[in-house]
């Protein structure tokens, strides 16, 4: 297959690393210079549980430009407020036989792809992934480190079983992804976005890793309680979570990734702007439309934007 990875941070460089070695020919596409010079000149090294291993065959660049003609997957990496641009870019690319795979924290992140296809692209298939237990981060240019190799979860927009989904999930488990098609993706959407939003934002105000927080009563108490609004928010809007006891399943996800500095925190410590809208700053709008409320997080999204201006 012909594989664009459009956004080469820490995760899009694992898919990009395990998918060529299996032999797909992949871009690696992100802005970032030295991070592309390094994959370009030396390989890509990653670190794991395992040890280090080195990848030679990713094809880096800068911009979409470098997609001449369309490729048979997009696997769409970028943070949520670089989805528009990022998306228009790709016009050369994409095909009526192109998938693009949005792979975004938060809720939307299908509207925002079908929202920013270029006008001669409309037919251009878009599905939805979510990983989540990486606890992945971009150390070096040419260099990513990672905590955990998750099972990666792929379905369509529309809830439904679909074989093109199912072979979409043989293709990341013949690159050594555990990867699964799921019927239901919307559910498991929202277990993803009820842990980002009990972990983002106050590991970011806390200035902690996961398990620093967590170890902190006070801390945790916070981060729980902006996990058990969004859960409130989800019920009410019926989604079907698989747990019956919240805190417990969160404090498990916390526990599986105590190491990790959540993406939100890394983009603070860089001063970047964050995805904070899409993850905290989603929860009072969601909440909103079911007559509820979400005090925790508005007040830590609001911390967060007044740090952020100063970006």
């Amino acid at each position: 297959m012909r594989i664009a990875v459009v956004g080469a941070g820490a995760m899009g460089s694992i898919y990009a690393a395990l998918l060529s070695e299996a032999g797909h020919t992949v871009w690696a596409i992100d802005p970032n210079t030295a991070h592309i010079d390094a994959i370009n000149r030396a390989g890509l090294s990653l670190t794991g549980p395992e040890g280090s291993q080195h990848f030679e065959r990713i094809i880096g660049a800068t911009s979409a430009a470098a997609l001449d003609r369309p490729v048979d997957l997009v696997i769409l990496a970028t943070k949520a407020a670089h989805v528009p641009a990022a998306v228009a870019a790709l016009g050369p690319a994409l095909s009526p036989q192109t998938t693009i795979l949005a792979m975004q924290n938060g809720l939307g992140a299908a509207e925002r792809v079908q929202q920013n296809l270029p006008e001669d692209a409309d037919d251009t298939h878009v599905a939805l992934g979510v990983a989540q237990g990486f606890g992945a981060a971009l150390e070096a240019p040419g260099q990513v480190r990672f905590a955990n190799m998750k099972l990666m979860r792929f379905g369509e927009v529309v809830d439904g079983d679909s074989p093109a989904m199912e072979a979409l999930a043989q293709t990341w488990r013949d690159a050594g992804f555990q990867a699964q098609a799921f019927a239901n993706l919307s559910q498991l959407i929202w277990e993803k976005f009820v842990c980002n939003v009990t972990l983002s934002a106050p590991c970011t105000i806390f200035r902690q890793t996961v398990g620093a927080m967590k170890a902190v009563p006070e801390q945790w108490a916070i981060a729980l309680g902006c996990g058990l609004e969004a859960v409130a928010v989800g019920q009410a809007l019926g989604v079907p979570f698989s747990f019956d006891d919240a805190e417990a399943y969160i404090s498990a996800f916390a526990d599986s990734v105590a190491a990790a500095k959540p993406s939100m925190l890394q983009d603070f410590e860089a001063g970047r702007r964050s995805e904070i809208d899409v993850i905290n700053g989603r929860v009072p709008i969601e909440a909103a439309k079911v007559g509820l409320s979400a005090p925790l997080n508005q007040t830590l999204t609001d911390l967060i934007r007044a740090h952020e201006a100063a970006f």
